[in-house]
């Protein structure tokens, strides 16, 4: 799916629309009646209604048509000696009332050609200051709609107390197409079109050949670049009133499109999703194409907004977080447009189901994301706090401060709602940050992306988190490391080796997630299938799935997705238990692989190595011969991930605690557990297999250094002879 076919999906959900024709389309450059066009239109109006829209038109060209019309009585009824004389302008109230009699008599033989029933109704501005109108004009709206009846709207300019210039009256609205958004608005319509004498708005005059049209109106960026020209030829607006009506509208969450009313069939197009005209929606900055920045550029770029994110107090900081939260939730369907896209992808390219897993943001995810981010900044503000403070000497207090690493470069891949974790914990520690998702990932970390960085306030700057498109950007990133401070590679082992291997900035994660859940002798097997079986089921997809049985002499079951291993006491394969958790790991549907003891026992295929990833629904089991083997096992085959220990021999447990050199060491608990949100970190940007800096679920304090900050009162050192050191602690 193109970015415009994207940008575009809400068509397929309008049920209701209003649609505006100016008195440029309605009439003919001489002043009289456009018929051919004016055809067009009604028949695309009657196709419609008979698909089961609802269309309302609000129509102008009543004052040109009554003006043609007078004219020419005027004419007729005209001596030729009051010919010569100087010709005083037509009242405009009476060319409206004309002209409107004119305008409906058309309207009504065109759709009674076409057996279709229309309606007029006149307004003026006062109108819509009394509640009871507006209440009965809904009520109407509703009768007339309901039996197919096309609502026909014009401004009563017969009869209207307002005078130019209009954009000085009363706000409500001063021309046909400002009532059109107004119109739209209260009736709660699902799109307003709006019909001109040119195709849409363009970069510059339509009759310029070097101008191009522009497809989807980006405040941000078109609203100083737009140079508009004179005024309609014969109406009040042109293409400024209509671009002033659409941002309005579009700001109020009505969809509009300016295109052609000289084109007989764009009205139907732009409901069959084409790419014609030009597209007003409030979520416009969301599909503005990502611009091409340098590697450099984008780093440098993310630690001047991070300094500035800093400079922000606690508060503000907090409220990023809230902004981003409620962002996400308002646009949850478009999220979610581009999610399912990438998901299709993925099916069609024969991607593994496990990835595909991953990639996907079922329903709910988005919520609970959401959710997730209000936690973390509800948290206590983690920059700047005062660790230690020391009184080194008599009026010389030095303290040991939190302060944000810098930037950070995330690398990971498949899942897109790592892109929020990670964004959201570099903004509660302060830090700039670098994105590179998986390219299967591409249309939803775009959405997601920008979603984000809309909702940072211009005080810090979108550019605080940037994503990076393309892998060949990647090697020149990792030589940034006078700008990058931290890289947190998040993915295969392949990966994050390469990434080890090609920077000389610090590396921050694991390799593998070769987890292991040991069944010991002592075990509650009841409790042991609970435990086993979540820790592969649950989400076999995740980085801490998986089990070790044991037993006294256990079996070794790995199952894939960091390491997933069982080991099982020996013991236990003379019991029914071991039998039974096989049993139910089969029947949902996990394959089992052997070590050489078990896959004899269970005459199962022999695994050609124990450090293997699945990522799956699929494990390795082995015996051992007790907890001393099952460590040992552990330690040389395990990622130092996290490993868990089921038993109820206190002794036996404790021994595995100790011993087990890992990051997340657990007794009688999933390894599932093993996540920054459910340890109360809010989030993670992964789980760090390094024994320096951070170490298992890296959230937010995980993504922080140390700074010292010394407050004297004109200590020198001067060879120290002055100062008496006290190197006393002083309470926080």
């Amino acid at each position: 799916m193109s970015e415009a076919d994207r940008s575009r999906a809400f068509l397929k959900d309008v049920k209701r629309l209003v649609i505006k024709v100016g008195t440029a389309v309605v009439t003919r450059g001489d002043g009289r009646l456009a018929l051919g066009r004016l055809g067009a239109l009604c028949e695309q109006i009657k196709e419609l209604n008979s698909q089961g829209y609802e269309v309302i038109l609000v129509s102008s060209g009543a004052v040109g048509l009554g003006r043609q019309r007078l004219r020419y009585r005027k004419l007729v009824n005209s001596s030729f000696a009051d010919l010569q004389k100087p010709q005083v302008d037509l009242d405009g109230k009476a060319c409206a009332a004309v002209g409107q009699n004119c305008l409906m008599a058309l309207y009504d033989t065109l759709f009674s050609q076409l057996d279709v029933t229309s309606a007029q109704l006149l307004v003026t501005d006062s109108d819509f200051r009394d509640k009871e109108f507006r209440k009965q004009l809904d009520e109407t709206m509703k009768s007339l709609l309901s039996l197919r009846v096309i609502p026909i709207f014009n401004e009563n300019d017969a009869v209207s107390t307002r005078r130019a210039p209009y954009e000085d009256s009363s706000g409500i609205f001063w021309d046909n197409d400002s009532l059109a958004a107004l119109l739209a608005l209260e009736l709660k319509a699902d799109l307003l079109v709006l019909l001109s004498d040119v195709e849409g708005l363009y970069s510059g005059p339509p009759s310029d050949p070097r101008s191009k049209l522009i497809h989807t109106y980006i405040k941000e960026i078109h609203q100083s670049e737009i140079t508009f020209g004179d005024k309609s030829r014969v109406g009040r607006g042109g293409m400024t009133a209509k671009v002033k009506a659409a941002v309005h509208a579009a700001d109020a969450g009505i969809p509009v499109i300016i295109t052609s009313g000289y084109s007989p069939e764009n009205i139907i197009k732009v409901l069959q999703g084409e790419h014609v005209g030009t597209l007003f929606h409030k979520d416009a900055h969301l599909f503005a194409p990502v611009k091409e920045v340098g590697a450099r550029e984008m780093a440098v770029a993310a630690r001047e907004s991070s300094r500035r994110l800093q400079a922000l107090s606690s508060q503000d900081r907090k409220q990023i977080l809230l902004d981003i939260a409620d962002a996400l939730e308002a646009n949850e369907k478009l999220i979610s447009v581009e999610n399912q896209a990438d998901v299709a992808a993925a099916e069609q390219a024969g991607l593994e189901k496990s990835l595909i897993s991953r990639l996907a943001l079922k329903p709910g995810k988005i919520t609970n994301l959401s959710n997730s981010i209000r936690v973390l900044a509800n948290m206590e503000d983690p920059i700047g706090r005062i660790l230690k403070r020391t009184e080194l000497a008599d009026g010389l207090v030095l303290e040991k401060t939190s302060s944000p690493l810098g930037v950070l470069l995330i690398v990971f891949e498949s899942r897109p709602d790592a892109l929020v974790q990670i964004a959201s914990l570099a903004i509660r520690s302060g830090n700039g940050l670098l994105l590179k998702g998986g390219k299967e990932a591409k249309r939803s970390n775009a959405i997601l992306h920008k979603v984000i960085t809309a909702a940072i306030p211009d005080t810090v700057g979108g550019k605080l988190i940037g994503l990076v498109t393309s892998r060949a950007e990647i090697p020149d990133l990792l030589k940034l490391d006078d700008v990058i401070d931290l890289v947190i590679p998040r993915g295969s082992n392949k990966l994050v080796s390469q990434i080890k291997e090609s920077t000389k900035i610090p590396v921050l994660g694991h390799a593998d997630g070769i987890c292991h859940v040991y069944v010991d002798k002592s075990a509650n097997m009841e409790m042991a299938k609970r435990i086993v079986l979540d820790a592969k089921v649950d989400y076999p997809a995740a980085c801490n799935a998986m089990v070790i049985f044991s037993p006294i002499n256990a079996y070794l079951l790995i199952l894939d997705d960091f390491q997933e291993t069982l080991l099982v006491h020996n013991d236990l394969v003379q019991t029914g238990g071991f039998n039974e958790l096989v049993v139910d790991l089969r029947l949902q549907g996990v394959t089992l692989y052997g070590g050489p003891k078990a896959s004899k026992v269970l005459k199962i295929p022999q695994v050609q190595s124990f450090h293997h990833e699945y990522n799956s629904m699929a494990c390795t089991v082995e015996i051992v011969d007790d907890v001393q083997a099952a460590i040992d096992h552990i330690h040389e085959h395990g990622s130092a991930h996290t490993d868990c220990i089921i038993a109820e021999d206190h002794n036996v447990a404790e021994l595995f605690l100790r011993q087990v050199d890992s990051a997340a060491v657990f007794h009688n608990a999933s390894t599932r557990f093993c996540d920054g949100a459910r340890f109360g970190l809010g989030a993670e940007v992964g789980i760090s297999t390094s024994r320096i800096h951070a170490r298992g679920p890296v959230g937010v304090e995980g993504l922080l250094t140390t700074r010292w900050i010394l407050r004297g009162s004109g200590q020198v050192v001067d060879g120290d002879k002055g100062v008496i050191y006290t190197h006393k602690d002083v309470a926080l």
